[in-house]
């Protein structure tokens, strides 16, 4: 028999990388969002976001964003701006979460723009691995649940619902502390220490606990036509 019980959690946040996306406002200028519903597969991710939250908003317009991963050490400069949104006036959902419009995201988090190579938003400084990235599909989710027919690419979105949004990766800059010694394309994961979010709180992850028997796979073997065509992207 089992011991375990059937749960009605309310979220599912059961453990992921928190990922700092930048983006580009209407005006040009840049916003900075803090969010966890990603995973990657080779040089493409898959975003999730609520349908009517600023950033996905200017990546579905611009098509282009820069995925910032914060380690452990900008858990601060996450938090600063975990409820703050660049959508002014605030989505009604948000503002009963008690969310709060600020124009400058990236200074009320205490993190420095830099310019990108083959995007328009900027990179975060601060963050040891940036990802510049471009908008391949949008996938509007819980289709049997809300209306998405009034959304079109390019306009703003006002029906609540949740996208996912694929992105190609162009660019990765990493933190040269971070590579392995000896091997100027591998990130060793002794050194990598990303911020996790569980449930709505943030943690670190410790150290190995054994060996994975998929580590033993040349990684060069996981390499995707991806890689080679990022090296001919047009700077922005």
């Amino acid at each position: 028999m089992s011991t375990h019980l059937s749960v009605e959690p309310a979220i599912l946040y059961l453990g992921t990388p928190v990922v700092l996306v930048s983006s580009t406002n209407e005006d040009g200028s840049p916003n900075l969002a803090p969010m966890s519903s990603a995973f990657w597969l080779g040089w493409r991710c898959m975003l999730g976001f609520e349908a009517v939250s600023k950033t996905p908003n200017n990546i579905i317009r611009t098509g282009e964003c820069v995925l910032n991963l914060p380690s452990m050490d900008q858990v601060d400069a996450i938090n600063r701006i975990s409820m703050v949104t660049g959508s002014n006036p605030v989505p009604s959902g948000k503002t009963q979460r008690g969310y709060r419009h600020h124009a400058d995201k990236f200074g009320i988090a205490g993190l420095t723009p830099i310019a990108s190579e083959t995007v328009s938003p900027p990179r975060a400084r601060e963050c040891p691995i940036q990802l510049e990235a471009e908008l391949v599909r949008v996938n509007p989710m819980m289709t049997d649940v809300y209306d998405y027919s009034q959304h079109e690419r390019g306009a703003e979105c006002t029906l609540e619902g949740i996208v996912a949004l694929e992105v190609r990766i162009k660019r990765v800059h990493v933190a040269p502390e971070l590579l392995m010694k000896g091997k100027k394309n591998r990130i060793d994961p002794d050194l990598w220490k990303p911020l996790i979010m569980s449930f709505c709180r943030y943690y670190g992850l410790g150290s190995e606990l054994v060996m994975s028997k998929l580590a033993e796979i040349p990684e060069g073997q996981y390499r995707t036509p991806d890689v080679d065509r990022a090296k001919v992207e047009v700077p922005a």
